[in-house]
Order: structure tokens, then C-alpha cells, then sequence
């Protein structure tokens, strides 16, 4: 039986990483259209200026390449949930004419980023673990 489990858990583990690596290109994407001009107009209307896109833009990109190392990946999915929340909040109370539907992608990176945190939270929970040795 202790085979299957470990059959099982790499398994797991591979369609992780696979989830890393799509959610990682997804975000560098993402993180690099920030820095065209395609998103002025928004940052414009969110009113925190044009320094919050590019802010913005660095992070999704900082927590893309995070997902890809192993020992903080956990962290990297957490810290791009709370991101992308910020976004789906945004863009319901903060962006002219948004709202729940707009706000559908951010939610969907915000899931998909808390199943990676969840399955990698013993990377997070050792960085915790050696910060407080």
C-alpha cells in the first residue's frame, strides 16, 4: 500500500508543478503587459497613478519566477492570491464600470493560487520553521 501513496504523491506533485509552471508563464505575461502602454487607461481610472502599475507589474512577475523555486513556490502562490484578491476588489469598487465580471479572472488566479499555497504549504511552513531557529 505505501506504494501507491507514493505513486500517488508524485503524481500529485507533478500536476503541481505543471499548475506552477502555467500560473508562473501566465503571471510573467501579465506582469509584462503591465509595462505597455494597454494599461494606462485603468491605472488612470483606479486613481493610485501610473507608479502603482508598474508596482503592480514587478510583483506578478516576482511571485511568476517564485512559483518556479522550489523552497519558496508556497509563499509565491500565497503572496500572488493576495494580488490578484486586490485586483478582483479593485476592479468591483475602485475601476468606472467594473464590477463582478470583471472580476472573475482575478478570482480565478486567486483559487488556483491558494490550491498551489495549500499543496505547497510545507515549503512555507519550513522557511517558518528556520526563521524562527
Amino acid at each position: 500500500m505505501p506504494e501507491q501513496t507514493s505513486t500517488a504523491a508524485k503524481i500529485g506533485n507533478i500536476v503541481v508543478w505543471i499548475l506552477q509552471i502555467a500560473l508562473a508563464v501566465q503571471f510573467v505575461l501579465n506582469g509584462y503587459a503591465l509595462f505597455t502602454d494597454q494599461f494606462v487607461a485603468k491605472f488612470d481610472d483606479i486613481g493610485f497613478g501610473q507608479w502603482f502599475r508598474y508596482l503592480t507589474g514587478v510583483l506578478e512577475i516576482a511571485t511568476a519566477l517564485g512559483l518556479l523555486v522550489p523552497r519558496i513556490c508556497g509563499i509565491a502562490a500565497l503572496a500572488l492570491a493576495g494580488i490578484m484578491a486586490g485586483a478582483a476588489l479593485t476592479e468591483i469598487f475602485l475601476v468606472t464600470g467594473g464590477g463582478l465580471d470583471d472580476a472573475t479572472l482575478p478570482l480565478i488566479f486567486v483559487v488556483w493560487a491558494l490550491v498551489i499555497a495549500v499543496y505547497r504549504r510545507e515549503q512555507f511552513l519550513g522557511l517558518l520553521r528556520t526563521r524562527t531557529s
